[in-house]
């Protein structure tokens, strides 16, 4: 049976309701490889009846006390049962449209012959969660991990939205291996302030900046609040949420056009729907996430984020993902996307918002102009059963101011620059696509901030001896510093070099920038300053060197006086207990991905025990 969307979303195939397994096989076709899905019946029992099929008093016990939600016995019948990981929150404003979500996804799990089970998870709201969300990513992906491999369930599907929920679910579904499917929650409509249109985040920056150099007033600043954002889902702009979202449908863990439907358009709600219906197809064909996350799917997803002018936390999101499904994806790898042009005119980078990139054509396009270009492994397999060529390969672009071909693209060599010299040894990264471009090799004196917390004391104090020639440097914003690697590395510009009519000066630390965010802001710097990186031994009056070109980010300061400085330094107390302790014993560089030491990996679904 063959079950279509009208529009551009054209991607499912409903079998029937037969157990399917999945056998891949190579043939030969036009001088290369490529993938071939082939299903036959399986006879191979689903984990769920590990549970629910045994007759027995623990088969008594599991069944018996999920009946008291009025659920039949037949849904007990070997019929695959499928997770729906929601992370829905009021706290989570991003995300807080879930429940109704979930119910399409429960329709089309029914439908597809499946049984739903829906289960939250901890979620994490990159407004309103201190001292960062990214503190909790590794918490949360444990939180899924265990809730997946702990219950009943033979595949799930996974609402993520905003920035944080995205990776965590998928990093902890990748350690179990099952059968899982990314549904995200939408980005909001365009914002609209005064007549014009304004994205969320970036028109914070850029608004607040205007505040502080007496552009406007405080009563302007609130009114816009509302105005921003104005509809549920997430941020509208290419920040960390949209950035993830593009990232899932490049990876393949996502159906087409799962990145930038509206959350308000019904097709958010029609593609949740489709989604429940494949999770179960999913499951009978064991098409598990260790076939999609392969090394040419992270590939795929580089480029992809350099030509949509992704966020850098893109970066450290990916190197955890592969690392827990056994991918061995580095810092260096990330100069693959260097040198691919930006497609997409899209704030922070360029003029429109996510509700525009849609109306455009979507990622389709942009995977469709990278594959034409001969950067898209096309054969990589995505959740639908497709190779993500075949996905995107007659994706129609509708709007050309918005989405660019590669032959004439919005911005030439846009992706993620990695740095690296004696002040990063392990790296930095920078994003010169949000960056002013004068500034991109640059050489002064260092004013130096030890905590977010001097930088906010000092950086408006009219005595500071600062001007736009001078580099900032910002230390303990990394993952043990902060702890937990907050968004200050975009830091805010001294109010008497606003004054000047000035918009951007080179920024330096070990922290992270909101995706949302932009300027010439090299972050991530590795080892951090918490650690005893050279960081830490940065002085106000040293000079610094950045040259992205070269790809050098250099400290004029002499080995022996480093080590000088580096005798006398202390490193600071750890947490004393909880989560912050065991995180800040356990968490890896920022060049590593910062997932802890003991998370990297996989160990599979089983848990052969019952519970009594």
């Amino acid at each position: 049976m063959q079950c279509t969307m009208d529009g551009d979303l054209r991607f499912i195939r409903l079998r029937s309701p037969i157990g399917l397994t999945n056998v891949h096989s190579q043939r030969k076709n036009s001088g290369r490889n490529e993938k071939k899905i082939m299903t036959t019946p399986t006879k191979t029992q689903l984990r769920s009846q590990d549970w629910f099929g045994k007759m027995d008093t623990m088969g008594f016990v599991y069944r018996s006390w999920m009946k008291n939600q009025g659920l039949p016995h037949d849904l007990f019948d070997g019929r695959p049962v499928i997770g729906i990981c929601n992370t829905w929150s009021e706290l989570t404003p991003c995300n807080a449209h879930f429940r109704e979500l979930a119910e399409y996804v429960k329709k089309g799990v029914y439908e597809a012959g499946g049984f739903p089970l829906e289960f939250p998870v901890m979620s994490l709201g990159e407004t309103n969660l201190r001292p960062t969300a990214m503190m909790f990513r590794n918490l949360a992906s444990m939180d899924v991990e265990e809730s997946i491999r702990g219950n009943p369930v033979d595949g799930v599907v996974l609402l993520c939205g905003c920035d944080k929920t995205t990776p965590a679910l998928m990093m902890g579904a990748a350690s179990c291996n099952v059968p899982a499917l990314v549904v995200s929650g939408g980005p909001m409509l365009n914002g609209c302030y005064r007549g014009q249109w304004i994205g969320s985040g970036t028109g914070v920056w850029q608004m607040s900046e205007a505040m502080r150099a007496g552009k406007i007033g405080m009563a302007e600043f609130i009114e816009a609040e509302s105005c921003m954002n104005r509809s549920r889902g997430h941020c509208m702009t290419m920040g960390t949420a949209s950035t993830m979202a593009s990232m899932v449908e490049s990876l393949g863990m996502g159906l087409p056009h799962n990145a930038a439907i509206p959350a308000v358009d019904a097709r958010r709600q029609v593609l949740a729907h489709l989604a429940g219906r494949r999770i179960v197809e999913m499951v009978r064909e064991d098409l598990t996430i260790e076939k999609i996350l392969t090394r040419e799917a992270f590939e795929n997803a580089i480029r992809a984020n350099a030509a949509i002018g992704g966020s850098t936390n893109a970066v450290n999101h990916l190197i955890a993902l592969a690392g827990r499904i056994g991918v061995d994806l580095k810092l260096a790898d990330f100069e693959l996307g260097s040198d691919v042009p930006c497609l997409l005119n899209l704030q922070p980078s360029g003029e429109f918002l996510m509700e525009d990139f849609y109306y455009a054509g979507g990622l389709p396009v942009i995977l469709r102009e990278l594959g034409e270009a001969g950067l898209l492994h096309k054969d990589a397999l995505t959740v639908n059963g497709k190779t993500i060529w075949e996905n995107v390969e007659n994706a129609e672009c509708y709007n050309r101011k918005v989405i660019y071909s590669f032959k004439q693209p919005f911005k030439p060599r846009a992706g993620i620059a990695i740095l690296h010299g004696n002040l990063a040894p392990n790296g930095a990264v920078i994003k010169p696509a949000a960056a002013t471009p004068a500034l991109l090799k640059h050489r002064g004196r260092a004013v130096v901030f030890e905590t977010v917390e001097e930088l906010h004391e000092r950086v408006n104090d009219e005595s500071l001896e600062i001007d736009e020639t001078c580099v900032m440097i910002l230390k303990g914003a990394g993952p043990k510093g902060y702890p937990g690697f907050a968004e200050v590395g975009n830091m805010p510009l001294p109010t008497k070099v606003l004054r000047k009519g000035i918009t951007d000066m080179v920024r330096i630390s070990d922290g992270r920038m909101s995706g949302t965010a932009y300027g010439t802001v090299v972050l991530h710097v590795a080892p951090e300053a918490a650690v005893g990186g050279p960081l830490a031994f940065v002085r106000t009056g040293d000079m610094i060197e950045l040259d992205v070109l070269k790809r050098r980010l250099h400290l004029e300061v002499s080995d022996e006086e480093l080590a000088r400085r580096k005798g006398a330094w202390k490193a600071p107390d750890p947490p004393a207990r909880g989560w912050y302790r065991l995180f800040h014993d356990h968490v890896l560089q920022a060049d590593q991905g910062m997932d802890l030491d003991f998370l990297v990996g996989r160990s599979g679904a089983a848990v052969p025990r019952d519970n009594h």
